[in-house]
């Protein structure tokens, strides 16, 4: 349009089209947040112990699996999103609504479960990271319950908001470690090229892992109440779905790097890990004390991220669910339920760590296994309540949207069953 105005106007309309450029970045940048933290704290310790894991025992036969992952993450995520910014409630407060207290009763026990195993994880994470540098689990695993936990109840959303977005950006630290492996890419794009399915129980269980930890049942709720929290409303639905779009996307990147990384070095000299500690430390002959390292220092940030965004998700939950105020902007008296809960989730994750023989292995691995199984079931309980028009109204998911959905619970639900169908008749 510029060009067909004369000379003397063109560097006006130039310099308005450039504010509204600003003013547009401004408003995104302004917006996002629930999107991006949502998806990238699933790359937590659990997460990187199960990427590390399908890396060394599996090679390069699941990264063809993130592709689809990553479609029916930006699925998920963008109709929790949908729901938060329309009903202005969360995703366990709209279930109580629809179907009952108690279904959300037992519906909440589950979920506080596997959540204290995703909780428990994390601090094994901030443990297994430190040791690397010669730190005691006795002296970092109090240590970081304190700082998380200082940071949630003495801050306010934008605050918090503000430390979880500049943590993402740790995660860059995979990024340059799996180019430091020095991969043979013509390799990597035949594994997508000619993607397998092996009907075994071992790789059945991990594809549901590598499932389990990247679309996790705690997302959907955290993501919808944090939008909630945040004040996001209808007309904020354009930037928020872009939020979910560029946070599904890239938490998938991550999970590439780290299955490419354990891949190329560590299932191609045979080396087998029990978890993402192991990986660091196998690194350093094989790629380089440096690429060690950064893998170290990503999965302390991981850990300490997700061990504090877990608790968020577990109190948002279970307050929305019971009628319990739920927020961040509001101080420790006004909402006891919610901070007792918080506070709950991280000391006791953190006091369990410090028991002497814990199987933290399998607590890590198993938690990221259960939440692949009963994610099928909160997304039937999504696709009900997105559908109901005296929730969405003009909202409510168009017949493509249901079409791709509804094959996406399928889906999983099938890869569930086939895992326990294995394991049982194997």
């Amino acid at each position: 349009m510029a060009e067909n105005l004369p000379g003397a106007f063109r560097g006006l309309w130039q310099a308005i089209a450039g504010r509204k450029s600003i003013r547009s970045l401004g408003l995104f940048l302004a917006l996002i947040g629930p999107g991006i933290i949502t998806s990238n704290v699933d790359n937590d310790a659990g997460g990187i112990t199960t990427y590390s894991l399908a890396g060394s025992e599996y090679g390069l036969t699941l990264l063809w699996t993130l592709i689809p992952i990553t479609v029916a993450l930006i699925i998920i995520q963008e109709m929790c999103a949908r729901m938060g910014v329309v009903s202005g409630k969360g995703l366990s407060d709209l279930i109580r609504e629809r179907f009952g207290a108690r279904i959300t009763f037992y519906l909440m026990i589950v979920l506080f479960l596997t959540n204290l195993g995703n909780t428990i994880s994390e601090f094994a994470g901030v443990a297994a990271s430190l040791e690397i540098f010669g730190i005691s689990k006795y002296l970092s695993v109090p240590v970081s319950a304190a700082i998380v936990w200082w940071l949630v109840v003495k801050g306010n959303y934008k605050s918090v908001e503000k430390v979880f977005l500049f943590a993402c950006v740790f995660y860059l630290s995979y990024v340059v470690s799996g180019f430091m492996g020095k991969p043979k890419w013509d390799e990597i794009g035949a594994s997508f090229l000619s993607p397998s399915i092996h009907f075994e129980t071992g790789w059945l269980t991990m594809a549901v892992g590598v499932i389990g930890t990247t679309i996790a049942p705690w997302m959907q709720f955290y993501l919808q109440s944090s939008v909630v929290d945040k004040g996001l409303k209808a007309e904020d639905y354009p930037v928020t779905r872009m939020d979910v779009i560029f946070g599904s996307v890239t938490v998938n990147v991550v999970a590439f790097f780290i299955i490419l990384l354990c891949a190329v070095t560590l299932f191609a000299n045979g080396v087998h890990i029990q978890n993402a500690k192991d990986a660091a430390l196998a690194l350093a002959p094989l790629a380089g004390e440096y690429c060690a390292w950064l893998f170290a220092i990503g999965l302390l940030n991981a850990s300490l991220f997700a061990a504090s965004i877990l608790p968020i998700s577990t109190a948002y939950t279970i307050c929305e669910a019971f009628g319990w105020e739920s927020s961040l902007n509001r101080k420790f008296l006004e909402a006891p339920q919610f901070y007792g809960l918080y506070s709950l989730m991280v000391f006791l994750g953190a006091g369990i760590i410090l028991l002497p023989d814990m199987p933290l292995i399998t607590i890590m691995f198993y938690s990221q296994v259960i939440n692949g199984a009963i994610l099928p079931v909160i997304l039937v309980f999504m696709l009900i309540l997105i559908n109901d028009r005296r929730i969405m109204g003009a909202y409510a998911n168009g017949t493509v949207m249901n079409v791709l959905a509804w094959l996406t619970v399928a889906i999983l639900a099938g890869l569930s069953l086939a895992m326990i169908g294995f394991a049982v008749f194997s």
